[in-house]
């Protein structure tokens, strides 16, 4: 029950709504406790009065008693109807609010993070923990809260009939808390189990959607679907331990319940040979026993319920009680003028311990165009990253302006900046959203969409689809071409205007003709801001103002195109094996 203190907040946030609830669970147990003592009163002055005259003064009778009983269901209907609509709407809003406040900390939370996590197991830990946990917030709660108050009734009324017959009836349920005490500890631990075995399940079906092309290519789908069988199977063994657990429950409860219905009858009939108990009160002490049986009964299940829940929100308070690497700690206004530093920086991947960049310092006027170029793995794309601080240097400063980028503010910093990414992602949306996610104007014209399409080079083939901008991109633009998913991510950062711009190997999937096209649209944009061009092919950033190379994490080489072909090193080695590959 620890984890779910946590919620303690959002009770009382709905302070209000769950006192209401309660006090219609009591209105609605009065009149439930009401209905069996009307029938002992019944039943105790039909006895005493002798037999009915007449079939009139019968039915008279009748509809009179039978009235004023379902008068009395009536009551508790309509109250126990009104319990639903505060305690379980209640729990709805805090299922609306938990999910908000978890959805604010996937946005607060920062590169490194999502490296670490399995996306799966990030959004069950959204939807199933959550769905677990307003079980516990809403049936937990009302079945536990009608449990106390009935039975606090009950007892008082039994108590008044008769304190022996009571204690004997009652005698059942100590054994019953002691049952459920004993299994409640391991109802937690497979519950646990159950959860992490769900959350590998969804991380593997959300990697076989998102890799479908892959895996018919390489026809692996028997592979993947066996791999997959074999998990669910898993998870049905772990769920049918948590179920038989939890089915030991009811039948235990129904036959304790069941034992104190016969004790009723048999000590009640005993009881009558001294006039001690009348016939009436056997009925009732029967009719309040049956009340108590589903809220005794439920005790197993809310006890399932809870475990249940407190293993989903002890998998949630883990999630919330991460603390994002990156903070911006300053509000200020920015205004970007484009001056780039980097001063000795040096950065290790913390999950491989493998070193991307090793002491690096270079420096980018306001308003020149930088290119980056070095093989795989030698730092190109964590230069960026550092730029854009996704996340801080191991050590070292990078300076925007002449101020350290932890200085600054972070969000007026990359409002006025755009990254075009080496892997495009695109939304299931039109392609004119795709292409206006860029703007940080929601107002942008349909103008500026279609000129940042054309100097992208990718307007002509977007006219081509029949709804044109309005055509609507499958998952992550499946009906696009690569090259075509790269130019409507280029266009996406040019409706921006930034003052920046970053491009990070984003014309890998276009032709060398295209490239030219783009990178000659692109010159007169370069005049107005700062550029960080990085790639592979040395085609994509030679009229660039000053080009690094980068090999074994460090610059080797920097200078502009015929500087670099003239040192006769590593970037002329390059050039001519990408020309040699060309011919």
């Amino acid at each position: 029950m620890k984890s779910l203190s946590y919620l303690n907040k959002y009770f009382v946030k709905y302070k209000w709504r769950m006192l209401l609830g309660v006090i219609f669970i009591i209105l609605s147990n009065y009149f439930g406790v009401k209905m069996p003592l009307f029938v002992q009163s019944t039943v105790d002055n039909l006895m005493g009065s002798g037999k009915i005259e007449n079939f009139n003064d019968a039915l008279l009778l009748s509809l009179k008693i039978g009235g004023i009983y379902m008068l009395l269901s009536l009551g508790k209907g309509f109250f126990l109807f009104l319990t639903r609509q505060t305690i379980i709407i209640t729990s709805r809003y805090i299922e609306f609010d938990l999910k908000n406040e978890i959805y604010n900390q996937y946005q607060r939370l920062n590169y490194n993070f999502y490296k670490k996590n399995n996306t799966g197991d990030l959004m069950n830990r959204i939807t199933e923990d959550v769905t677990q946990v307003r079980q516990y917030l809403g049936p937990g709660i009302m079945y536990t809260i009608n449990l106390f108050v009935l039975f606090t009734m009950v007892i008082r009324e039994m108590v008044s009939i008769n304190l022996t017959l009571t204690l004997f009836v009652l005698f059942p349920l100590p054994l019953m808390s002691f049952l459920i005490y004993k299994v409640s500890s391991k109802m937690n631990l497979l519950s646990s189990e159950v959860q992490k075995q769900q959350s590998f399940i969804s991380t593997l079906v959300q990697e076989s959607f998102s890799g479908i092309r892959v895996l018919k290519a390489y026809t692996r789908e028997s592979e993947t679907k066996n791999k997959f069988d074999d998990n669910t199977e898993e998870y049905k063994k772990r769920q049918m331990k948590l179920v038989l657990v939890n089915s030991l429950f009811m039948p235990t409860i129904i036959f304790l319940i069941g034992l104190s219905t016969i004790l009723s009858i048999y000590l009640g009939g005993l009881m009558t040979y001294n006039n001690s108990i009348t016939l009436g009160q056997i009925l009732a002490f029967i009719f309040f026993v049956n009340n108590l049986t589903w809220p005794f009964a439920s005790v197993g299940w809310v006890t399932s319920v809870i475990q249940r829940a407190a293993a989903s929100q002890e998998r949630i308070n883990e999630f919330l009680k991460v603390e994002p690497e990156i903070v911006n700690s300053n509000k200020e206004p920015f205004l970007l003028n484009g001056e780039i530093e980097f001063k000795n920086v040096t950065y290790t991947y913390p999950n491989s311990g493998l070193t991307a960049l090793k002491d690096i310092s270079f420096k980018i006027p306001a308003g020149q165009t930088v290119g980056i170029v070095g093989s795989t793995g030698s730092g190109k794309s964590t230069i960026l990253n550092l730029l854009m601080r996704q996340f801080d240097p191991d050590s070292g400063q990078i300076l925007i302006d002449g101020v350290n980028l932890k200085e600054i503010n972070l969000d007026g910093f990359r409002n006025q900046s755009a990254v075009i990414p080496q892997e495009v992602f695109l939304f299931s949306d039109t392609i004119e959203n795709n292409i206006r996610f860029g703007s940080i104007d929601p107002e942008i014209s349909e103008e500026a969409i279609v000129e940042a399409s054309i100097k992208a080079h990718v307007y002509h083939n977007i006219q081509q689809f029949p709804e044109g901008m309005k055509t609507l991109l499958g998952e992550r633009g499946v009906n696009l071409s690569g090259g075509q998913k790269q130019r409507v991510s280029i266009a996406r950062a040019l409706l921006r205007n930034p003052k920046l711009l970053l491009m990070d190997d984003c014309f890998s999937a276009v032709d060398t003709e295209t490239e030219e096209i783009i990178l000659k649209n692109l010159k007169g944009e370069f005049t107005s801001k700062t550029g960080v061009i990085v790639s592979h092919r040395i085609s994509s950033l030679r009229n660039a103002e000053n080009i690094i190379v980068l090999e074994n994490h460090q610059i080797q080489e920097s200078g502009n195109h015929l500087e670099l072909l003239n040192l006769n090193g590593i970037y002329a080695e390059m050039y001519e094996r990408q020309l040699t590959e060309e011919v």
